[in-house]
């Protein structure tokens, strides 16, 4: 598994050179994904802190930062954040870190936590719950978490341990779902579920 990981980090690394990695800015399918993710980002208006995990080459970090006070933005691979940082250069509110999800902590709150097409690529269930409690006690008694994943059915195509229903099972354990989106496009490939979830604290009056 461990090799399968680092070799997944490989083929990202190369995928990044490349002018539009996995065609995001260029692909129908991809724009839709990212209106219902940055609509249920905003669901309740401008956000305070907010945490992306996994940036890529920033396509959705752009769409994002203009409505944050503040956004910090996590990923394990250097060349992503340096692409990411270069996409998004005029905005001065964003903190950028290499950190790897399993090993990232913060000392304060967020209250919005974006992770979309990024915990497939863990170990199994176990590290993915594990992550997802993690990212449960980093938010705030208000805040929301954003999901995205291709479905089951793709990633067992990709050799990852697991897809988005799976992972939706594991969010449901800590948090409570407002909003599923189910986002197709012209491929097999291009399947996946987009949700937005809360804590429980915040259905409190």
């Amino acid at each position: 598994m461990a090799e399968t990981f680092d070799n997944n980090l490989t083929s990202l690394e190369q995928e990044l050179e490349a002018n539009d990695p996995w065609q995001i800015d260029g692909n129908p399918f991809e724009q839709q994904r990212h209106a219902h993710m940055l609509r249920l980002c905003l669901s309740k208006g401008a956000v305070g802190h907010a945490l992306e995990i996994g940036c890529a080459a920033g396509a959705f970090t752009a769409k994002l930062a203009p409505h944050c006070a503040q956004l910090m933005v996590i990923d394990i691979l250097p060349r992503a954040i340096s692409r990411a940082k270069q996409r998004v250069a005029q905005w001065s509110h964003i903190a950028w870190q290499v950190s790897d999800v399993r090993t990232f902590n913060s000392t304060g709150q967020f209250d919005l936590i974006v992770a979309a097409e990024v915990l497939y690529y863990l170990r199994d269930a176990v590290q993915i719950r594990d992550v997802i409690d993690k990212l449960t006690r980093m938010l705030s008694p208000d805040g929301r978490l954003v999901f995205g994943s291709a479905c089951d059915a793709a990633c067992r195509r990709w050799a990852h341990p697991a897809g988005a229903e799976t992972m939706l099972d594991i969010l449901h354990e800590t948090l409570i779902e407002t909003e599923r989106v189910h986002c197709r496009g012209a491929t097999a490939d291009e399947d996946c579920l987009i949700a937005s979830f809360c804590t429980p604290a915040s259905l409190r009056e």
